[in-house]
């Protein structure tokens, strides 16, 4: 792997720091109530390499209203979700009962 120029150095710390910002924001957003579980998963459908589709669920989870890193990690556990899976690598069934789970809860 060739060594990267100062420029490129700059330009990925430059876009890690706007990737991180705007999960920030996403999550400073679902603390709120301002987006739900389901609009950040049409987020990270819309948006595949975006903020919300590259979070981890458990975060997610955890700052949701009435949710903490307890309740998220045992409702991740009933689901079968891993402690390390990100939005994006979530399935059609690990969604449908993470956000039936997040409804009923």
């Amino acid at each position: 792997m060739p060594a990267r120029t100062s420029a490129q150095r700059h330009a990925a710390l430059d876009k890690a720091k706007l990737l991180r910002h705007q999960r920030t924001e996403l999550l400073a957003a679902v603390k709120n109530g301002v987006v739900t579980l389901p609009g950040v998963l049409e987020q990270a459908d819309a948006d595949p390499d975006g903020p919300a589709a590259r979070t981890r669920v458990r975060l997610v989870l955890s700052s949701l209203p009435g949710f903490g890193p307890v309740t998220a990690q045992r409702l991740m556990d009933e689901v079968g979700i891993s402690a390390s899976r990100r939005v994006r690598g979530l399935g059609v069934r690990q969604r449908n009962l993470l956000v039936a789970a997040v409804e009923w809860a």
